[in-house]
């Protein structure tokens, strides 16, 4: 899988992605990523990318000619995203589907953003992580792409390990279950003792599915009501 990255920071990439099991995928080659710099494709001598708004207010926007030429050193695009807050909020769903892909471009904007002309010429997608609003997209795309590359083939030691988790298929699109490890008796610094469930420590699995269904849906019930 190779990502391709529009952005006026580079540098900012691969960053966390080049740590843990996304790194050591990246060495394997499972999946590679291109950093374009839109600002390499400006043509005065300040390297201008932006400039301001039609119907005025606050804030620059970004040029659409700029950042097309800026696409089209790209010889394989795949599907193309835009990073953005009004954009379709990503979801295990689609970085399941997303991870399918042999090519992705991920357009990172800055400032009040980008010409809306770009993203309708180009038949950009418009992708957002939450309800929030970022200094750029770059944040974003990182998410993004970890979302994905867990997703590949080998990157995850267990092939079941994401169906698991949650919004996972093994737990019906329900929160995660709680997890335990030793000691089976833990005091913290406030001298109370927690203990693993015993349930847990019995060996009987038919029972443990059981309470790891049963907290499942009773955690997804507290925090995501919207999931049942």
């Amino acid at each position: 899988m190779k990502f391709n990255i529009l952005t006026l920071f580079p540098n900012m990439f691969p960053s966390m992605l080049g740590e843990s099991l996304a790194g050591k995928a990246l060495e394997r080659g499972d999946w590679s990523f291109n950093t374009v710099n839109i600002r390499n494709f400006a043509t005065d001598n300040h390297k201008s990318v932006d400039d301001t708004p039609y119907g005025g207010g606050a804030g620059m926007v970004m040029r659409p000619d700029i950042i097309e030429r800026a696409l089209l050193s790209v010889p394989d695009q795949g599907r193309k995203i835009y990073l953005s807050p009004r954009g379709k909020v990503l979801n295990q769903a689609l970085a399941k589907e997303l991870s399918q892909e042999e090519n992705l471009t991920l357009l990172c904007g800055r400032y009040e953003g980008v010409d809306q002309r770009i993203l309708d010429a180009h038949n950009f997608e418009e992708i957002s992580i939450g309800d929030y609003v970022l200094s750029g997209g770059e944040p974003a795309a990182m998410i993004l792409m970890d979302a994905c590359i867990r997703l590949l083939p080998n990157v995850m030691g267990n092939a079941d390990t994401a169906d698991n988790e949650s919004f996972g298929e093994n737990i019906n699109g329900l929160l995660e279950y709680p997890h335990y490890t030793r000691p089976a008796e833990w005091t913290d610094t406030k001298s109370v003792t927690h203990s693993v469930p015993e349930v847990l420590k019995n060996g009987d699995h038919a029972k443990i599915d059981e309470w790891r269904e049963e907290q499942s849906i009773k955690i997804t019930k507290k925090i995501r009501p919207d999931l049942l």
